[in-house]
């Protein structure tokens, strides 16, 4: 009985390893089929390269600001009393009129008292002068006649010789005259005046304000004439020129005015590697703190041609189409912005990509589609594809 299990057993597992391996010789037999490989052709957009001279423009942005501008600062310390008008942001002033005048009488009556020991100087050495100089007598006799301590001090009379010098710097004539004049110079700094016709843009203090030494008072621009300063790449900066025109449009887009380049640093930022740039623009409409965008036009490019930034690749190629089939070909860029780059080299009537193509490479075999609607400025479009068994 145990034999008849023993044998049972082992003819179950060759059994099973029987099939196992029939199973696997029915597989293996099995012939699978090749499958047929799908050729996909993809339909492009091309364009064929016309040279000619292309303007090279680099577009930058800044916000205006007045040419002519003042910071008004306190260098006296006094009580605001007058000016010519509500001393407002946004008034406007003429040239000469009163912006701030600060209280001046206690200052001003220091003044008229030196004034008066100045004349009290003259006055004593004039006996001296009629005595012993009777030849400069009169000329200072005429100076004292025509003193006023209300008005600015007149220059001392020119000394005829050196005895006349030393007689008078030796009275200390000159020494009391300088300072006088020094304090009259100190006394026009209590009446700030318009240096232009402008406009007070900001205004820190009204009228019965206790003003002190060095506090700021406003600012006051010429409304007509404005800078845009921009910044270049280092690399552009020698292609731009000084009077130069320039196209500059507001943010939106709604007004374009016409500048010129006024001013070119000659030092470049080490931190940005930009060159700084000025614009200067006249134009009635304009407000200082604007943004504006500016094209600089800043080179001519003969036999040129500008095509899609995306289209030159990194080995500085693009593709061309011949026969169907891509072919790349080097190309030396000239120029390039943040959607277009200027090339040369490109043969008049080659037939060269308008779109980018994913998987692009040499030999590849492609449709050319029968026009080319995109919207400028579509980099990466969807090519349609055509397969065949």
């Amino acid at each position: 009985m145990d034999k008849r299990k023993i044998i049972l057993t082992i003819l179950g597992v060759v059994l099973i390893i029987g099939a196992i391996f029939g199973a696997k010789l029915i597989i293996d037999s099995k012939e699978q089929p090749k499958p047929t490989p799908k050729k996909t052709v993809k339909t492009v957009f091309v364009d064929t390269a016309q040279n000619s001279t292309i303007s090279i423009n680099i577009p930058a942005n800044g916000n205006l600001v007045a040419k002519r501008r003042v910071e008004l600062y306190a260098e006296v310390q006094g009580v605001f009393r007058y000016s010519s008008h509500s001393f407002r942001s946004g008034q406007a002033y003429k040239r000469g009129q009163t912006l701030l005048k600060i209280d001046a009488a206690e200052y001003a009556a220091s003044v008229q008292s030196a004034k008066s020991d100045l004349y009290n100087q003259i006055t004593a050495i004039m006996p001296d002068l009629r005595m012993d100089y009777p030849e400069i007598f009169p000329k200072w006799q005429e100076y004292l006649n025509n003193f006023d301590v209300n008005s600015s001090v007149s220059p001392l009379p020119e000394p005829s010789n050196d005895r006349e010098r030393y007689f008078i710097n030796g009275r200390g004539v000159n020494t009391a005259y300088f300072n006088i004049k020094n304090l009259e110079q100190r006394l026009v700094k209590y009446h700030i005046t318009a240096p232009y016709d402008g406009v007070l843009t900001e205004a820190l203090v009204t009228e019965g304000t206790l003003i002190r030494n060095g506090q700021k008072l406003g600012e006051f621009i010429d409304p007509d004439v404005y800078e845009l300063q921009v910044s270049i790449a280092k690399q552009y900066a020698d292609l731009l020129k000084v009077d130069e025109n320039v196209s500059l449009t507001t943010n939106t887009g709604e007004r374009t005015y016409t500048g010129k380049v006024s001013r070119i640093n000659a030092k470049i930022d080490q931190a940005t590697q930009t060159v700084n740039v000025f614009i200067e623009v006249k134009d009635g409409t304009l407000k200082e703190g604007m943004y504006m965008q500016a094209n600089l036009d800043a080179k001519q490019e003969e036999n040129a041609i500008e095509i899609d930034r995306s289209l030159v690749n990194d080995r500085n190629e693009i593709f061309t189409v011949n026969d169907s089939i891509l072919q790349s070909i080097e190309v030396n860029p000239v120029y390039f912005s943040d959607k277009k780059a200027v090339i040369k080299g490109v043969p008049d009537g080659a037939v060269i990509l308008s779109r980018q193509v994913s998987g692009a490479y040499n030999g590849m075999r492609v449709n050319i589609a029968e026009s080319d609607n995109t919207e400028t400025g579509n980099n990466t479009p969807q090519n349609s594809e055509s397969i065949s068994q």
